[in-house]
């Protein structure tokens, strides 16, 4: 089972991902910082509409209910936008950090897998120097 995530990793360029990553988060915080600044729709103030005809009041009632609930979806649809962009912009910070992370026990391994290495060598030179004498 570990074999396919071993493959899978290494098959990750890894040098480019740990490059393009401080531009991700740049990127989110850009994105975070533009949709902060703008501000939710705000409600224009109704004008009195005194018409002479019934029906045309009552269509202007319900144009201005109409307005008044897309109003309200414009600025649950902002929160819900700096919700989203403020969650995005969280995950590229801790991608960046898992990022390094991930490059410092990289960098780890390799010099582990170097001194067993060495290690290695030093066994079997020693051994085959104790067999030897």
């Amino acid at each position: 089972m570990a074999i396919p995530w071993l493959v899978v990793l290494q098959s990750v360029p890894w040098t480019d991902v740990i490059r393009n990553a401080p531009k991700v988060a740049d990127g989110a915080k850009k994105l975070w910082s533009t949709v902060s600044k703008k501000a939710p729709a705000q409600k224009m103030p109704s004008e009195e509409v005194e018409a002479p005809l019934a029906s045309e009041s009552q269509s202007i009632a319900i144009l201005q209910k109409h307005v008044a609930s897309m109003e309200a979806a414009i600025a649950d649809l902002h929160s819900q936008m700096l919700a989203s962009s403020e969650l995005i912009k969280t995950l590229a910070e801790q991608n960046t950090q898992l990022i390094e992370r991930v490059e410092v026990n990289r960098i780890r391994v390799m010099w582990l897998s170097r001194a067993i290495g060495v290690l290695g060598i030093l066994i079997v030179t020693g051994i085959t120097f104790v067999i030897m004498r």
